[in-house]
């Protein structure tokens, strides 16, 4: 094998002199050239602004997977480079669920239907949350993770050098002063001048590289925009996907009572005729609520509208137009012009009011 011997023995004197100098420094015994405060400062900056992109990064992947195990799985195959498997998020595997068990009970039950529209907002939820994951992935996390496996290590290893670099420099500063020959002192004034010149360079490629790490926060400070903005836009799916599921649900009661009824005692199933209900309520003053009611209610039995219906659950009334009701008492109800879809007009005696339509089960 073919090597050299004297650059051999150059190297492995260098790399002696750099660790004979690192102990007397630790121990005290040598003096040590300080780095400047600016670049002292740029230094613990890096340092700072690495720890908390790992500790960012490390939280956000826990929000966006929750689940250990397939966080594991998920960095093996990005190692391996290999695509993960497609699996249902928590929402699809609920909806999924969900479906399944309405499609047991019946479409055309209540509760069969009601678990179907569940399930299919839950894995409307699901592939908003998919999205959510992606976008982030791709526009935050992915940032972060460039930032600590590219530009960080640069600097990483520059620093290291310029360490390197200042070792070379104290270890001549220490040759220098232990010179007494006069060919001595000139030689080691040599090597000093070389030393210092290659640990200035070194000190502002480092300098360069720390002062980038402002370009960096300027980039991360897009990426948490973007991140933000995709948070937002999940959030307000969910929100929607969840009042369309609320409206859906708030006709159940009214529509499928009787069906159910019919179902648990194994007769045969009653249709209930839909009341039609107008679109809007006229605005009725806290003053003369009850005789505004009272004569949309005249109205109602003028037109032969009325019908009789169980209330299922207690309700207090909130304001003057409405009717307070008891669970299991049976009162007149019908519609009115102008009325909202979820109310109809109520009557028990002498009192008259709204009502909320899904507190109330229709009886032919």
């Amino acid at each position: 094998m073919d090597f050299n011997v004297k650059r051999l023995a150059a190297d492995a004197g260098t790399f002696l002199s750099r660790a004979v100098q690192f102990t007397e420094e630790k121990l005290g015994q040598a003096e040590k050239t300080e780095l400047d405060a600016h670049l002292e400062n740029l230094l613990i900056r890096a340092e700072n602004t690495k720890q908390w992109t790992e500790r960012i990064m490390k939280q956000t992947e826990v929000l966006l997977q929750p689940n250990p195990n397939v966080r594991l799985e998920e960095f093996v195959y990005e190692k391996l480079e290999k695509k993960a498997p497609t699996r249902m998020n928590n929402h699809e595997l609920l909806g999924q669920s969900m479906i399944e068990s309405g499609g047991e009970f019946g479409p055309g039950t209540a509760y069969g239907n009601a678990l179907i529209k569940c399930g299919e907002t839950e894995k409307q939820i699901g592939g908003a949350e998919r999205e959510l994951i992606h976008s982030s992935a791709i526009n935050f996390l992915t940032p972060f993770r460039n930032f600590l496996e590219g530009d960080f290590k640069t600097i990483l290893k520059e620093r290291k050098l310029l360490q390197v670099k200042r070792l070379d420099l104290d270890a001549a500063k220490t040759r220098l002063k232990k010179a007494r020959m006069t060919d001595a002192r000139a030689a080691a004034e040599q090597e000093l001048r070389m030393s210092q010149s290659e640990f200035d360079r070194q000190s502002e490629i480092t300098r360069l590289l720390l002062e980038g790490v402002s370009s960096t926060h300027a980039h991360h400070l897009r990426c948490l925009n973007d991140f933000v903005e995709a948070q937002t836009t999940y959030y307000a799916q969910c929100y929607q996907y969840m009042v369309d599921l609320q409206k859906q649900l708030g006709s159940f009661p009214s529509s499928f009572s009787n069906n159910n009824q019919s179902s648990a005692s194994g007769g045969a199933s009653i249709s209930v005729p839909t009341i039609p209900v107008s679109a809007s309520l006229p605005s009725v003053s806290s003053g003369h609520g009850s005789s505004t009611a009272s004569g949309g209610f005249n109205e109602l039995r003028s037109s032969n509208g009325s019908r009789k219906a169980r209330v299922l659950y207690d309700y207090d009334a909130a304001s003057s137009s409405e009717l307070s009701l008891l669970a299991d008492e049976v009162i007149t109800v019908g519609s009115v012009p102008g009325m909202d879809s979820d109310w109809l007009m109520g009557e028990r005696g002498n009192q008259t009011g709204k009502v909320p339509i899904t507190y109330l089960e229709l009886l032919n």
